[in-house]
Parts: structure tokens; sequence; C-alpha cells
């Protein structure tokens, strides 16, 4: 199958239980949090935990493109301020370290907030900035923008916002984007209706490009289109709806990037995993 499905698992013990229980509910994808997320910094990672992750991966048939680690929720890499700024970029370069011990190549991460003290603009190329350096101290990993739902002072939620950090980093290589379903109808993008589905992702194209596109977060949405309000709902209870996901699985644009599940009730994630693979047969 050309589409990697899966779910945000836990990574609860250590981060080889991820690969293993992202087997037991089906996925042929996931996402972990590589340390606590709402901690800065923790604890390196032992060499048993780094080999023990590393043989589950192979072992239960995961390859670096279909793991999409995430970053701790604190770091804010546009922040206006100069400690939180600085504290976010070494947590950041942490993050990445800790994918390349385990031989992760993808980091998804939020990209900011200006917390009305710097202008959207000033922010973004902080963003950027903090991007570069990162890359500067690490050897692989992609940084993978997420866009948002555009609540409070957080950027990201346009396809501009994306574009604009892309343009500023020096090595285009090392940066990538990752969409997410629920923040894209939340920001006012209706992936809800057919037409405009298309229109959607003839515009990302134009103004990202699909080549950037390195994975997807598949949510429903609790809340209408523009509410600019983050609720992640099961797939086809909210008010995208059951049919879009289908879009998704048909078209092949979405081929061989981890398609995350981030739905509240973990419970379905199998069976919401096994209709997605549904629609790609």
């Amino acid at each position: 199958m050309d589409k990697y499905i899966g779910a945000h698992v836990s990574a609860s013990g250590g981060v080889q239980n991820a690969p293993v229980n992202a087997k037991a509910i089906g996925a042929t994808a996931f996402a972990l949090f590589t340390k606590n997320q709402r901690q800065w910094f923790s604890k390196e990672l032992t060499s048993s935990e780094i080999e023990e992750f590393k043989e589950n991966c192979k072992k239960l048939g995961y390859t670096p493109d279909q793991i999409l680690p995430h970053d701790s929720y604190l770091i804010n890499l546009g922040s206006p301020e100069e400690e939180g700024l600085q504290k976010s970029r070494q947590s950041f370069i942490h993050e990445m370290e800790r994918c390349e011990q385990l031989g992760l190549k993808l980091l998804n991460f939020h990209p900011g907030s200006h917390l009305k003290k710097i202008s959207e603009t000033e922010c973004l190329d902080r963003i950027a900035e903090s991007i570069n350096i990162a890359i500067s101290k690490t050897d692989n990993v992609v940084a993978v923008i997420e866009n948002t739902a555009g609540q409070g002072t957080n950027l990201g939620f346009s396809f501009a916002h994306l574009r604009h950090i892309i343009d500023r980093v020096d090595n285009k290589d090392r940066v990538g984007v990752c969409i997410d379903t629920c923040h894209a109808f939340a920001a006012g993008y209706n992936l809800a209706d057919k037409y405009e589905f298309e229109r959607i992702w003839d515009e990302f194209d134009q103004t990202v490009g699909f080549k950037y596109l390195r994975g997807m977060h598949l949510n429903d949405a609790m809340k209408p289109v523009g509410s600019r309000v983050d609720r992640h709902a099961s797939i086809g209870s909210g008010c995208i709806g059951r049919k879009t996901f289908q879009w998704i699985m048909e078209d092949a644009r979405f081929n061989r990037i981890p398609l995350i599940l981030e739905t509240p009730d973990e419970l379905l994630w199998a069976e919401e995993i096994s209709m997605l693979k549904g629609f790609c047969d």
C-alpha cells in the first residue's frame, strides 16, 4: 500500500514502545514524542532504548519515512522574548539530536507565536532563523512546519506563512510542512467541499509546493470552518466529515508520507485506520 496510515501513539515507558503500540492498532505509520512534551529538556536516551527502538521498528516494518515525531508544546521558535527564544532554540536542537540518535529524519513542530509583542513578519522571520540555527547544529533531520488553526497569536495558519518561512530557510532540503486537516479547516480552508478541496490543494501546490509536504495530521473538526478553534474530532463525527478523508486516501499526492491520526478517542484508532485503509482499496 502506498499510503502510510497511523496515529500519534504513546511512548510511555520508553520510545521503544511506540512502534509496538502502533502495530497493535494496525498502523503503517506513527507519530510519537521522543521525550515528555511538557518539559523543555529531559534525560538523554540510553543506548539500550535507542537500540531497542531501532530493532522494534525494523522488526515491525517501520522505516523513517513512516515516522513523524513531534516536538515539545513549550517550544516557540518565533518568541518575542529573548529568554524564551533562546530556550526554545536549545530545546528544538535537543529534539533534533534525539531524532538523529533514533535514526529518524523528520521532526514536526508548531511554528510559533508573536504574543502581540512583535509583528507577524518579524515572528515568521525569527522562526526561519531558528530553523537555520537548528539545521546548522545537526546533520540531517528535516524541520517539518505544521500549519495551525490560527488560534490566539499562533502563526502558520495560512499557506503564505509557510512559504514565508521556507523562503528564508537556507537549506531547502532540511525543511518541509505537515498539514493538519482540522487546523486548515479551522483557519478557513473548507476541505469539506469537493470543489474547494481541489482548489485548496492547487493553492497549496502553487504557494508552498507538494515537494515540501512531508506528512499530514488527519483530524475531523469539532468547530465550523473558519472558527480559528483547534478542537479535533474523530473521523466522520465532526464538521469536515468522512468524505474528505476518502478524497485524501484516493489521491496519489498523499502517498508515501506519514498520515497521522490525532483524533480524541484512541479506542477508535484501530477502527479509523481500518476505515482509511478501506478507502484505498
